[in-house]
């Protein structure tokens, strides 16, 4: 199994209004599903909170760095790379499509704490 989104993946998750992500609990079960937003730039798929958190499903996300995620066309088992704001480049194209996909309502999303958790999901 290859690790890259095909084609077909990024366009079922970008046309997505959102993703669901359950992180798995210690056991391998997975937590309850969690709807959250999600935005794809430059062949990877990326997530963000509006807060970081230390609990709640982006805490255990940024802990454990897998989870499995889902939209109707994919489900998949993924490892969570937490980019940060450490890339300029990054973080303009993700607050970029941000901006292209949820239009005045991505506000709270492309703001410096939110860049802040950025998140990119690796095709496990």
């Amino acid at each position: 199994m290859t690790n890259v989104w095909s084609p077909d993946e990024l366009r079922l998750l970008e046309t997505a209004a959102e993703l669901e992500i359950a992180v798995r609990r210690d056991d391998g079960r997975l937590r309850p599903w969690v709807p959250i937003w999600v935005v794809c730039a430059g062949g990877q798929v990326y997530v963000r909170s509006w807060h970081r958190r230390d609990t709640g499903w982006f805490g255990r996300a940024v802990r454990s760095r897998r989870a499995r995620i889902r939209v109707a066309g994919v489900e998949s088992d993924v490892m969570i790379e937490d980019i940060g704001s450490a890339s300029a480049e990054v973080t303009a194209d993700v607050d970029a499509s941000y901006r292209t996909k949820y239009g005045g309502g991505a506000g709270s999303m492309v703001t410096v704490t939110a860049a802040a958790t950025t998140l990119r999901l690796i095709r496990a």
